[in-house]
């Protein structure tokens, strides 16, 4: 059931009217009020948008103690919201006491018992781009790391009618499994490094910090939320992710048996730590790639 949303009209005037021509020939940038004032967030337009068609949208979530631009100039989606032709929106989460800027995703990352709702910030912010611009509803991802990829999770679990695909990057879904109940099925891409000391590749029990599930787990418990029967699990490939690491040294794997138009892959990053080196020598991001690709391959069936 989706939660009810305290819509804010907040687009900063000057910026939304510059770009609400139906085309923008040039790549352009709209600063937006969600549901929560203090967070502001700033959606980047290709310019090969138009009005007429619509558009995937892209939201991209930080890791604990990080921030939108941050999480954006590691991955640099921005370049492929551009060439790919993507809707594109790298929000920050809530400030901690201390400062630091975090999403509460799952009882073990990271809202140390705050109040705040992302889960209706974040419909928020596709409701406030969708006013101004044509948003695929068919389309909606959203891709995190770390605590971000936590949030991803969440926003599957919770708003599974609005988000088509999910890509977690060293996150996890929910241990306790009641705790999710997806009113629809979500493609599910799992990214995890075998040697990530901060959210363990083979999850997590207390006393350690939260209880987490494995990479490997998340994936099939996700199997199970949609519907995936008589499944397998089969080797689909490797790829070279890590500039650090030699040769392919990512391996994937995706479940069998899902509903038509539903994917679920775990993508193992072997010797892969919690921030993998994905920029390349030739500047190139192929993980950041990689991930769009998967994503627009699996739209909202």
């Amino acid at each position: 059931m989706r939660r009810p949303l305290i819509l804010l009209v907040g687009i900063v005037a000057i910026t939304a009217c510059a770009n609400s021509s139906s085309t923008a020939d040039t790549p352009s940038f709209a600063t937006m009020v969600a549901s929560d004032a203090s967070r502001p967030f700033t959606v980047f337009t290709p310019s090969s948008y138009s009005d007429d068609t619509p558009m995937p949208l892209v939201i991209l979530l930080h890791g604990l103690g990080r921030s939108g631009e941050v999480v954006e100039a590691y991955f640099q989606l921005q370049p492929l919201a551009e060439s790919r032709g993507f809707l594109y929106v790298h929000p920050d989460g809530t400030p901690h006491p201390a400062g630091d800027r975090f999403w509460d995703a799952t009882d073990a990352c990271c809202g140390l018992g705050s109040t705040a709702d992302d889960v209706a910030y974040l419909t928020s912010v596709i409701d406030q781009v969708g006013a101004t611009r044509n948003i695929d509803q068919s389309r909606v991802y959203v891709m995190g790391h770390s605590n971000g990829g936590f949030m991803s999770y969440r926003m599957a679990c919770d708003a599974a009618e609005r988000i088509a695909a999910i890509a977690s990057v060293a996150g996890a879904t929910w241990a306790d499994t009641s705790k999710c109940n997806p009113s629809e099925p979500v493609s599910v891409l799992q990214v995890h490094g075998t040697a990530d000391v901060a959210i363990k590749y083979e999850g997590a029990t207390p006393p350690d910090t939260g209880a987490y599930p494995s990479a490997a787990t998340s994936v099939a418990t996700w199997a199970d939320y949609d519907g995936c029967r008589a499944r397998s699990l089969d080797t689909a490939g490797t790829l070279d992710l890590d500039s650090a690491l030699p040769g392919e040294e990512t391996v994937l794997t995706r479940v069998d048996g899902c509903p038509d138009g539903i994917g679920l892959e775990l993508w193992t990053v072997h010797g892969g730590s919690h921030n993998p080196d994905i920029r390349f020598a030739d500047g190139t991001r192929p993980l950041s790639a990689a991930i769009i690709e998967w994503l627009f391959a699996h739209p909202k069936p």
